[in-house]
Order: C-alpha cells, then structure tokens, then sequence
C-alpha cells in the first residue's frame, strides 16, 4: 500500500513541475506562478495539518523553525523556476530529487550512530553515483545558450533542498525522541508536535514570492500563471499528503525504500514529459546511473536485511 501511495506522491510531483513548465511556455514567468503555487499550498497545508488532524495548538518555536524552512523553501523554488527557465526541465528537477543523498551523510557527521544516523561506504559509493550521472547527463549540454546562468541556479536549488531536507530530518529527530529539550532547548515534547509547521514554510515562502514578483516584475499577473499556480500549489499539496500518509502506512521494508523510490519516480516521470512533450534529449543511460545511486546511497539497507530476515 505505501509503495502505492508513494508512486502516487512522485505523479503529483512530476505534475506539478509540468505546471511550472506550462506557465513559462504560456508567456509568463515562474516568478508569477510561485506566488500562486505557494499561496494555494498554504491553504491546503492548513486543511491536511490542523484541521484533519484536529491539532490546532501554535507555539512561537515551532512558528520560527517554520519561518527558517520558508525562507530556505522560498530560495529553493525561486532557484528552481529561474533554472527551468534558463535550461532543460528533466534534468533540472533531477537534480533537485539528487540532493536526497546528502543530509544522511551531514546528520551522520552532526549526530553519528547514537541517534540513528549512520553513514556507510554503501551511502558514500550512492553519492558517487548520482553526482557521476548529474554529470554525464550535463555533458549533453553544450549548446545550452545560458548555460553558465543555468549551472548557477541548478548549484543553487542543490544547495537549498540538502539544507532544507536536513531541516526536515533534524525536526524528525525531535519529533521521535521522548526528550527534544535535548537538542533543542527551546522545544519540548508538545511543541515540536505542533501541526503548524508546514503551514508557516508555506506562508514565508509566499511572502517572499510575492515581494520577489512586486519587485521584479511590477505588472498584474496572467491569468494562464494563476492558473497554472493553483493547479501546480494543489499538485504540491497533494504530493505531501500522499507522501505523508505513505510513511504512515508502510511496513518495516517499506519504511526504508519510500524516499528512494519517490526520487527515482519523479526523476523518470519528470524526464518522461520532458522527452514527451518538449522533444528534449533525455539521456536515459545518465539517468539510471542516477537512480541506482538514489537507491544505493539512500535506502536503509539494514532495516532492509532486518525485514527480510538476514
């Protein structure tokens, strides 16, 4: 069931970077469509987090660790949309999936084994890999007019979703240990458990799109970025839920190969529609070294041994 849930989360995914695609294809900029995909996150993120699960307490905590997350998202995604623009779609969201062999090997060295966090050669022979095909399919990119620009903002959105995912798996720590104080003073068991979290890094991010867009842009949107900013923010939205409830639902093996799996998925589905509806030159034999790596590098695989029976 996970497993399905999980492919589910990567079509939503792979959807929403398509929307980003169409609003530029469509005579407008991914400036426009991250206020709106941001804003319609917001208000979906409020309706999946306190008010299904009926958690509606707020504390300043965790509403300043939210902020810090939507001001690393907000980099990200503006990062993000200004390489789609300057560069091929496929092989820019695989390198935003890419950056998930990383916070492993900085929460080993920030955490260790003590708390869970180990990092072996498997893990290090992963990253090698997926750095290995990012760098064979860019090799196939030398006619790229804006090359340079978009090498940039690719570095850029690399850089942002390891420190945003790090977050993520730092705030995981907290959340599964009886005593948070311990890494953080300022939390305690019941606020870290707030549902506020995701909300508030839609909310800045919103914010910081919006004052990025007024700034630059000083125009009223287009309808096509509106609308495609919604059906992209709805998309997002649903992907975490799905995403979400995968972890939720998933068995001891399936617990360790959810996030592989979701990478890879999106990788090849985003590639797919690429290849599909843009004629771009996909190298699939890049990609697999990618994949493989995603796999290697960030599947439990004793968690894996363990469930089999080894």
């Amino acid at each position: 069931m996970a497993i399905l849930l999980v492919f589910i989360a990567a079509s939503f995914v792979a959807l929403s970077n398509l929307f980003m695609r169409k609003s530029v294809d469509a005579g407008g900029t991914t400036k426009g469509f991250l206020v709106f995909q941001m804003t319609i996150a917001f208000f979906i993120a409020i309706l999946i987090n306190p008010v299904r699960t009926g958690n509606y307490s707020i504390n300043f905590p965790i509403a300043g660790l939210g902020i810090v997350a939507g001001l690393i998202f907000a980099l990200m995604i503006f990062s993000l949309g200004r390489a789609v623009e300057k560069g091929p779609p496929g092989i820019t969201f695989s390198i935003l999936n890419a950056a998930t062999v990383m916070p492993g090997l900085f929460m080993a060295l920030l955490f260790g084994a003590a708390h869970g966090f180990l990092y072996t050669g498997w893990h290090g022979l992963g990253s090698i890999l997926v750095l290995a095909g990012l760098f064979w399919a860019g090799k196939g990119l030398e006619g790229l007019q804006e090359k340079r620009s978009w090498i940039l903002f690719s570095a850029g959105l690399f850089s942002f979703h390891v420190l945003l995912l790090t977050l993520f798996q730092w705030r995981a720590l907290l959340l599964n240990s009886p005593h948070p104080e311990q890494f953080a003073s300022i939390f305690d068991s019941e606020k870290i458990r707030s549902e506020w979290f995701i909300p508030f890094m839609y909310l800045v991010s919103a914010i910081v799109q919006l004052g990025i867009y007024l700034r630059t842009e000083k125009r009223r949107p287009k309808v096509q970025e509106m609308f495609y900013g919604i059906c992209g923010g709805t998309a997002n939205s649903l992907c975490t839920f799905f995403l979400v409830w995968a972890t939720e639902r998933a068995s001891s093996l399936e617990q360790a190969v959810i996030f592989p799996v979701f990478s890879v998925a999106g990788i090849v589905l985003s590639n797919l529609w690429g290849q599909k509806l843009y004629q771009e030159q996909v190298n699939w034999k890049a990609c697999q070294v990618c994949a493989m790596g995603l796999i290697v590098g960030t599947v439990d695989w004793k968690a894996v041994a363990a469930a089999i029976g080894f």
